[in-house]
């Protein structure tokens, strides 16, 4: 290596040729020291940049994160409610197959009772009933009377009733819900 400086240095002596190397090698060093010192300067701005960047990009990430957590949560409220939705039919239909009441029926068995216990309660104090409209009370109790009820008037035996003596009747105290409720016979555990 020190013939080709030689060579590329011509005519130009050995003392002149160290000090040039020496210098270069000096100029040399000192441009490493400024780089290293330009780049721990920039380093730090470097530095808090990526730091500024990297919370840009975590808030990002946390609100992406967010409203998909919140798409499958609403998501799951819905075939939740869905699933419960069927369970309740499902429960009912099976209750109602076993001839159990739903809370309809008893509200308008409960209805139909009040109603019933007021007419009763004006034909025992001699006045004019109210006008009571007939309406089916359950659609899915059947009954055994449905059978007779079905047969012609001619294929029933003709029985007469004795008239009731209005004058002999005794007053009926007014029936409530919780009296036919009380009447029911209650199944033992």
């Amino acid at each position: 290596m020190g013939k080709k400086l030689r060579e590329l240095a011509g005519g130009v002596s050995e003392n002149q040729l160290a000090s040039t190397v020496k210098e270069s090698a000096q100029q040399i060093w000192l441009a490493g020291l400024g780089a290293f010192a330009k780049a721990q300067e920039e380093g730090g701005k470097v530095f808090d940049a990526l730091v500024k960047e990297g919370e840009s990009i975590q808030s990002k990430t946390r609100k992406m994160t967010d409203e998909r957590i919140a798409q499958v949560a609403g998501k799951a409220a819905g075939t939740w409610d869905r699933l419960e939705q069927v369970f309740e039919d499902r429960v009912a239909r099976a209750l109602g197959s076993l001839g159990v009441p739903s809370k309809q029926d008893i509200d308008r068995l409960s209805k139909r009772v009040v109603e019933l216990s007021a007419a009763v309660q004006a034909l025992t104090e001699g006045k004019t009933a109210p006008k009571i409209v007939a309406k089916p009370v359950v659609k899915e109790a059947a009954t055994a009377a449905e059978p007779a009820a079905a047969k012609p008037a001619a294929a029933r035996p003709a029985t007469r009733r004795p008239a009731a003596k209005a004058a002999a009747a005794k007053p009926v105290p007014p029936v409530t819900p919780a009296d036919v409720l009380n009447t029911i016979p209650q199944p033992s555990e």
